[in-house]
């Protein structure tokens, strides 16, 4: 079964950390990693924007992808959350098999 890790933004800490523990104790995902709060800078409809969020870093398989996307997006600040999913084409084979039984 394949493997994913999911790349997501937010807004800060407190939001990724929310995120985070809803998906983990619902068994999507496995783990979170959250990162230091990061400055950002881009454009947003048409306008140069710059400021605080919080990457998060969540590992799955790939079949959940669409529920775990539906999820962050019901649960998440921004109109339109950066969630990439990235694929695992190899890992420590006892690590990936945590993820499965880590998740539904």
């Amino acid at each position: 079964m394949s493997k994913i890790l999911i790349y997501v933004m937010c807004g800060d800490n407190d939001e990724a950390e929310r995120i985070a523990r809803h998906l983990v104790e619902k068994e999507l995902v496995a783990c979170a990693n959250i990162m230091a709060p990061h400055r950002a800078l881009y454009k947003w409809e048409g306008k140069f924007e710059t400021g605080a969020e919080t990457t998060m870093i969540l590992k799955t398989q790939g079949s959940l992808f669409e529920q775990v996307r539906a999820e962050i997006c019901a649960l998440h600040s921004y109109d339109c959350p950066c969630i990439v999913a990235v694929p695992v084409i190899a890992g420590h084979e006892p690590f990936l098999r945590w993820i499965e039984e880590q998740t539904v």
